[in-house]
């Protein structure tokens, strides 16, 4: 994978490149990524009862999803590509930082109601890495595709 630098104020930070190939696949899922949130959204938020505002479909570098203090949420479009257990951990968790925007102790507790297995969740996410899931790359595996 190509990195470039980034000038940002004080430092650099580095930066993927996107490639012909990523955009493609970005394009070529993404609509699909939005249907699956935003089902599981309604689903999920059955239980916790939450006010979001806008939901978003991103092509991230390093992250599966992220919610804004405005009551944004973001997910990576890699999403489809995940077995349904983990996009609903993923959903949940971002659904509870809508409540707690941190991962107190109190954020966790609203996770373990509706998913107690998420530390297991949590740690096969940080293990495979959102490469793994990227069409094309090692590792990809098209049988979890939710559309």
């Amino acid at each position: 994978m190509r990195y470039f630098r980034r000038r940002t104020r004080r430092s650099y930070r580095r930066v993927r490149r996107r490639t012909k190939n990523d955009i493609y696949q970005y394009n070529l899922h993404k609509e699909c990524a939005r249907a699956l949130v935003h089902k599981r959204l309604e689903h999920w938020n059955q239980f916790y009862g939450f006010v979001y505002k806008r939901v978003s479909i991103k092509d991230t570098c390093s992250r599966w999803g992220s919610c804004s203090d405005l009551g944004n949420l973001n997910f990576n479009y890699r999403i489809v590509f995940l077995p349904i257990e983990l996009v609903d951990y993923l959903i949940v968790h971002e659904l509870c930082h809508l409540s707690e925007l941190n991962h107190s102790q109190s954020f966790w507790e609203l996770v373990s109601r509706t998913i107690p297995e998420y530390r297991t969740h949590e740690a096969t996410l940080r293990t495979v890495g959102i490469d793994s899931y990227t069409p094309g790359k090692l590792g990809y595996n098209a049988t979890h595709i939710h559309c």
